[in-house]
């Protein structure tokens, strides 16, 4: 079970779950809310298996790289981790958020009121460097129009996303070509028009960044 809406926060979600399935990378961070606990999701570099009993989990998605500036923490210390938010922030100050998010008609709303009210403005820069990625544009190019040079933007991106513009590049490549995949395009076809050298390529990435070849990451959806 899986539901999400848009968040009033600009490019954020709000969404409930069960906590069981496959999390695969997205260039995103997790504001996580379960069994009364805050908790949070570093950016991933490969499939993340949820672990333990079932439980109703409720998280607030940032939008790429910009939960860093949330947290006060730059990405790269919790690439692969979930943590407790209490690790990162004052316990008395976690203590009082979580008896407000408990005392709350809906958690989501309590999560997204909570990250509206400490947000920092997006970054234009980092904006414009996912929007680049993401549209296949080369991080050689992208990092030109942006005016950095490459070790900048590698710094940059650490900070922001938890590891290079390359390993964001290689996340951004796999969503869109599992969005084509599951709309039911071709998997050779899906290659070609994600960015992939061939239909090999794409199946090499995604056993490396999803756990699964792509026919059962498609059938386990």
């Amino acid at each position: 079970m899986y539901t999400e809406r848009a968040s009033r926060l600009a490019g954020a979600f709000v969404w409930t779950g069960d906590g069981a399935g496959r999390v695969l990378p997205d260039g995103c961070m997790d504001l996580l809310w379960a069994r009364g606990q805050l908790l949070v999701a570093g950016p991933d570099t490969r499939a993340y298996v949820p672990e333990g009993a079932p439980a109703t989990w409720t998280g607030l998605r940032f939008p790429p790289g910009s939960a860093p500036a949330f947290l006060g923490v730059p990405a790269h210390e919790l690439r692969d981790r979930r943590v407790e938010l209490a690790d990162l922030w004052p316990s008395s100050e976690v203590r009082r958020l979580r008896s407000r998010i408990a005392g709350s008609a809906d958690p989501g709303t309590a999560l997204e009121e909570i990250a509206l009210e400490r947000a920092a403005p997006p970054d234009p820069l980092l904006r414009a460097l996912v929007t680049s990625l993401d549209a296949g544009r080369p991080v050689a190019v992208t990092a030109d129009e942006l005016g950095l040079g490459a070790r900048q933007l590698h710094r940059r991106s650490l900070v922001a996303f938890g590891y290079g513009p390359k390993t964001l590049a290689r996340i951004l490549r796999l969503r869109r070509a599992l969005a084509l995949a599951r709309s039911g395009v071709p998997f050779a076809e899906t290659a070609v028009r994600s960015g992939y050298a061939d239909q090999p390529h794409l199946a090499r990435d995604v056993r490396e960044l999803a756990g699964l070849p792509l026919g059962r990451l498609l059938a386990a959806r």
